[in-house]
């Protein structure tokens, strides 16, 4: 179950590895995500989420554009705050719909992912 961004990135090549020394690869991965894509490499299980493609983007832009606004020290650092605190529900409203996801939790258990 990957996290989406650079975790994500370094995880691909671990993934690649153990698929071509013979493992199967199932990914887990919110219907929407910003690098998380499906691959020949692995098996892909979706899931929705109650956040559009367009929202998440917008509050990942919003976010590092605001990281190198000027202002005050305290200015700065509030505005990230609130940044960090809308990308954290992102990851938080994530697993809360995956734990809520029955059928996927089902096919998990399984094929004891």
């Amino acid at each position: 179950v990957p996290v989406d961004g650079s975790h994500w990135l370094s995880m691909q090549e671990v993934l690649d590895m153990l698929r071509q020394t013979g493992h199967e690869v199932v990914v887990v991965a919110p219907e929407v995500s910003m690098h998380i894509k499906p691959s020949k490499n692995f098996v892909m299980k979706m899931y929705p989420v109650p956040y559009t493609q367009e929202e998440l983007e917008k509050d990942f832009k919003a976010f590092f554009h605001g990281s190198f606004e000027e202002g005050t020290f305290f200015g700065r650092f509030f505005h990230i705050l609130e940044g960090m605190k809308r990308i954290t529900n992102f990851g938080v409203s994530s697993c809360e719909y995956l734990l809520q996801n029955k059928e996927l939790i089902r096919y998990l258990e399984e094929s004891k992912f």
